[in-house]
């Protein structure tokens, strides 16, 4: 099995990965009249990366996650290298070659952190990656307030598909996790509920608390474990813990 599978088979099938996955469809198999930007917006923690990675693994796509370091020849040398070519020596050479490559393969191109491609004022780069190109399917993943920062960038604004909002982390998505990193344990439906509240929709925090549940439970001897087997142990909720000092 290759590493893309493996990626594949270790990702429970959550909302906003099927939210992506459809989305990115709909790009691909889009008309040639319509633009084909599709921009994944949301909270930190809410499973943007982990759709991404998902639909990579599915389309076999180029990822590139963005730097806060990254100059424009970085930002470009990291596509190459993902395609499998050696950087030409220019800025403008390496331009020209990946959006060959992307119109070659039409493969999609899949931006993560494309708030510090706003940051860096790179965007027009990516525009033009696009352009040249033909139009290639392009998915960029960014913050919540994603789609604000980009409206004083309107041509590549114009050039957008769709804004698809991620959805925090419900019961539901709860489930999905459960089945698939908790199986020596069986947690029931009233504790899972307590873990996806405290959470507030953070996917990460609801796995480490799902990891501390079972854990809690094998130590005890438990091979199923409600609220009330749990009782007042704390969840993990991204806070550290409040020490009194002396």
């Amino acid at each position: 099995m290759n590493q893309d599978a493996q990626n594949v088979n270790t990702i429970a099938p959550l909302q906003n990965v099927s939210r992506c996955m459809n989305t990115l469809q709909r790009a691909v198999e889009r008309p040639g009249h319509l633009p084909g930007i599709i921009a994944l917006y949301g909270r930190s923690g809410w499973g943007k990366s982990t759709a991404a990675s998902y639909v990579n693994a599915k389309y076999q796509a180029y990822y590139v996650e963005a730097k806060d370091t990254w100059t424009r020849k970085a930002f470009l040398e990291a596509i190459l290298h993902e395609m499998g070519i050696k950087p030409p020596a220019t800025i403008d050479k390496q331009a020209t070659e990946v959006a060959k490559q992307l119109a070659c393969s039409g493969k999609p191109l899949i931006i993560d952190e494309f708030d510090y491609i706003i940051r860096k004022k790179n965007v027009n780069m990516v525009r033009d990656l696009y352009d040249g190109s033909g139009g290639c399917p392009i998915l960029i993943i960014g913050e919540e307030n994603l789609e604000d920062k980009l409206q004083s960038w309107e041509r590549f604004h114009n050039r957008v598909l769709d804004w698809v909002p991620a959805e925090p982390c419900n019961l539901a998505d709860g489930k999905l996790l459960r089945e698939l990193y908790c199986d020596k344990v069986k947690i029931a439906d009233d504790l899972l509920s307590r873990v996806v509240e405290i959470c507030k929709g953070n996917i990460s925090r609801t796995c480490i608390n799902l990891s501390n549940i079972q854990e809690f439970a094998l130590v005890n001897g438990l091979d199923a474990i409600s609220l009330k087997e749990w009782g007042n142990q704390p969840m993990f909720d991204g806070r550290a813990v409040r020490r009194r000092v002396y």
